[in-house]
């Protein structure tokens, strides 16, 4: 009887450890990247241009330094705003360099340059997109992927794009872009926050056609493992260095829309895009933004007490349950400064998408109103949407 308990006790053991690996698998989510040794023997023998920056990672190995060490002939690295490691403010200009630690040229994507030169691509057969993305319209990492792909097909150049999920891929919300107002913040007719993986809308964009002159790009998607629209994925690296932790990252679609006016968004302090405030605002709360070199070398107002709402203590389990993009905070700022004249700047119209929401907010319509007036062109763009994802959707 011993020998028969010990081989019952034996058979549970492995069938546990066995349905805790299985759950284990089911519960992991893993980008693309992840899946390198199933699409490896493809880029052998041919010459690869990677574009990439500090997220590229895959069991704390760089993307780069893995596929060399497989013997991959990486010729040259793109990389986007921010730069290849990740570590420069927004909008400042990245000049082309040399990766220190494989001797690779370094081509920018973001400056005078922000789309790769016919030179930059001879001898390439394959180009590797692999950047953590938001899912927000105006962060560009969305633009840096529309470029390559309609420099590749220019080219005839196949691109594998390593998908990634994305953090606020759970939820579709905000004005559809107005191509009148079309620029690097905002290339697509998409909502501010569109709910989709950069590959899902790599196939958008070839299936919509929008790159120049109607061209298609020979593009190939290496899926996420165990994804769903449903997940709220938490980054495990900051995609950007204003982009902190999972508190900016869900308010940031909100309070970017502040960029296009004179309020801060705490940029130059240690809670960009948590924060927000004016010099001549009465408040309370006050910070002070100072040089950060690596993230906002000269923030809006530095060295200048600024005055306005903190939100590091913003519900996200709330926001789990009904998640959208605010109104509030810009309209109750626009209502509560003196100067309400110079409160707003070109820039907000390429955020914004359109030229309605900065009227909306001056004459006092309210924020239900507001996205009222959205729904129509929403409810088009989700149709369209679901023609292209790649996994479960959250509707």
């Amino acid at each position: 009887m011993r020998s028969i308990h010990i081989i019952i006790y034996f058979f549970i053991t492995i069938t546990i450890a066995s349905c805790q690996t299985n759950s284990s698998k089911k519960t992991d989510i893993l980008p693309g990247i992840h899946n390198i040794n199933n699409f490896k023997n493809k880029l052998k023998y041919k010459n690869i241009a990677v574009v990439a920056n500090h997220s590229a990672i895959i069991n704390n190995v760089h993307l780069v330094d893995t596929l060399i060490s497989l013997g991959i002939n990486v010729k040259t690295i793109f990389s986007p705003e921010h730069g290849f490691r990740g570590n420069k403010d927004a909008g400042a200009a990245i000049n082309n360099d040399v990766d220190n630690k494989t001797g690779l040229k370094v081509i920018s994507l973001y400056g005078k340059n922000k789309k790769p030169q016919n030179s930059d691509l001879q001898d390439i057969d394959i180009i590797i997109f692999d950047i953590q993305d938001v899912g927000v319209r105006f962060y560009t990492y969305l633009s840096t992927m529309h470029y390559i792909m309609e420099a590749a097909a220019e080219n005839n150049i196949k691109v594998i794009v390593l998908d990634r999920p994305n953090p606020n891929g759970f939820y579709v919300d905000g004005p559809v872009l107005d191509t009148t107002q079309k620029s690097f913040v905002g290339m697509h007719p998409i909502p501010i926050v569109h709910g989709m993986t950069l590959g899902e809308l790599a196939q958008m964009i070839n299936g919509e056609k929008w790159l120049k002159n109607g061209i298609r790009c020979d593009i190939e998607i290496v899926k996420c493992e165990n994804y769903s629209h449903n997940d709220l994925y938490q980054l495990p690296i900051k995609p950007s260095p204003n982009l902190p932790n999972m508190t900016s990252i869900y308010l940031y679609p909100s309070l970017a829309l502040f960029e296009g006016t004179v309020m801060s968004v705490g940029r130059g302090t240690q809670m960009p895009f948590q924060i927000y405030g004016h010099p001549n605002n009465k408040s309370k709360f006050s910070f002070t933004p100072i040089s950060t070199p690596g993230a906002s070398n000269n923030p809006k107002y530095k060295g200048t007490i600024c005055y306005g709402e903190d939100l590091r203590n913003f519900d996200i389990n709330t926001f789990k349950n009904k998640p959208e993009l605010s109104l509030k905070y810009i309209i109750e700022a626009y209502n509560n400064i003196n100067s309400k004249d110079i409160f707003f700047n070109n820039f907000f119209y390429n955020l914004s998408g359109n030229k309605k929401l900065k009227n909306q907010i001056i004459n006092n319509i309210s924020e239900k109103d507001i996205k009222l007036s959205w729904e129509k062109e929403l409810k088009q763009f989700k149709e369209k949407r679901k023609k292209y994802l790649l996994y479960p959707d959250f509707e």
